[in-house]
């Protein structure tokens, strides 16, 4: 096994890159608010999803304050535009925590995932200012539409309650009293005093597959999230919500969240993903993928028919794999293949509509820095730049 191999998150992961891709990244980072220059983020694995070999647990590459933020500061260093702060209640450490710890000391953009079942939104709203404040204005967010721990509720109504919760907390993160008597929420507040750097709500990033998913981000969300499929099916999905959009007032921006697996050539790649299921049994994947709160989700459901797709090796089509879904819940697929395919493939992506990009893969610091050695300095990419529109809580 070579360095490379087995490479983990350091401080020094990145300095010898620094001349190349870093420099090129940072300054496309710095020139683009169009609309043709997708952003480009990258993942740190605070819920405990970081393998060297998938289902095998590793101490090296278990989710700590230590491994997340030198992933952090990995890709701050290559010019990626943001990175997702994924939560989960049981598994991994406290994105939010981890959020505020970080901000003084990265300068790209943060996509802080919060759970709308577990919190408090006037509490909320005081908290995200605050971090966006300790970040000078590089905060953005991500709805999740959780239960409470513990709690069960079905679909549509959960779904409601996001669009309420949703509403309530863009109002008070854009400095407006709010009095507000739904079917979940009960509120009547003046704004907290500590606001944004902007005076407005950061952008909310949403995904969900469901009807009652799609129908809450058609009413509240700004970039809406979906996982990897196949270019046919991203298009249907992105015109059954530009249609769910417009009927409520509103329009989407359309986000892509998927693992990679680059190298020189294909062949090296597609034995890459072959090497990361080597030591994986059924079994294990299995309940990897149930341990997850989302696992009977209809966006879940989506990536397992897409497996079921897929041909003897897991490819749904040539560069796309499925093969990280057979051990993990979620975006279940990686973008395959060497610098050039992976490329097309995301301007083919960007060509069909999509404008933001969370890619990780396995280990995360090892693959940060292969794509950013090999596709990143290629990619003009920014971060996003619009003005959001309202939600629609109706």
């Amino acid at each position: 096994m070579t360095d490379h191999d087995r490479q983990t998150p350091r401080d020094d992961v990145t300095a010898r890159d620094e001349g190349s891709a870093s420099d090129e990244s940072h300054a496309a980072r710095g020139e683009s608010e169009a609309a043709d220059e997708p952003e480009v983020s990258w993942f740190s694995a605070l819920c405990d999803d970081d393998y060297e070999f998938l289902g095998q647990p590793d101490p090296l590459l278990a989710s700590s304050f230590e491994h997340c933020r030198n992933i952090v500061l990995a890709a701050d260093r290559y010019g990626f535009d943001n990175v997702l702060l994924p939560s989960g209640y049981q598994l991994g450490i406290d994105n939010t925590a981890f959020c505020a710890a970080m901000a003084p000391v990265t300068s790209l953009r943060m996509l802080l995932a919060v759970r709308c079942g577990e919190l408090v939104v006037p509490q909320l709203a005081r908290q995200l200012a605050t971090i966006d404040q300790m970040m000078d204005g590089r905060l953005t967010v991500n709805i999740i539409s959780s239960d409470l721990p513990g709690e069960k509720l079905d679909s549509e109504p959960r779904y409601r309650r996001s669009i309420e919760v949703m509403h309530v907390l863009r109002e008070l993160l854009d400095g407006k009293a709010v009095n507000f008597h739904g079917d979940f929420l009960d509120v009547e507040v003046d704004p907290p005093r500590v606001r944004t750097v902007s005076g407005s709500s950061p952008l909310f990033y949403f995904g969900g597959l469901s009807p009652a998913a799609r129908e809450c981000a058609a009413a509240g969300a700004d970039v809406f999230l979906m996982w990897p499929d196949t270019t046919d099916k991203v298009l249907a999905v992105k015109a059954d919500m530009d249609a769910r959009a417009e009927a409520k007032g509103r329009h989407l921006r359309y986000g892509w969240r998927s693992h990679v697996i680059v190298r020189e050539t294909e062949d090296a790649a597609r034995e890459a993903a072959r090497r990361l299921l080597s030591r994986l049994d059924d079994d294990t994947g299995a309940a990897i993928r149930q341990r997850s709160l989302d696992s009977t989700s209809a966006g879940v459901s989506r990536q397992a028919a897409l497996r079921d797709e897929a041909d003897d090796e897991g490819y749904a089509e040539r560069h796309l794999w499925t093969g990280v879904g057979r051990a993990r819940s979620g975006a279940g697929a990686a973008i395959v293949g060497d610098p050039d395919q992976v490329l097309a493939k995301l301007n083919e992506l960007s060509d069909a509509g999509i404008e933001a990009f969370i890619l990780s893969g396995y280990p995360h610091a090892a693959e940060c820095d292969l794509f950013a050695r090999h596709v990143l300095p290629h990619l003009e990419h920014g971060p996003l730049q619009f003005t959001p529109d309202p939600v629609n809580p109706n």
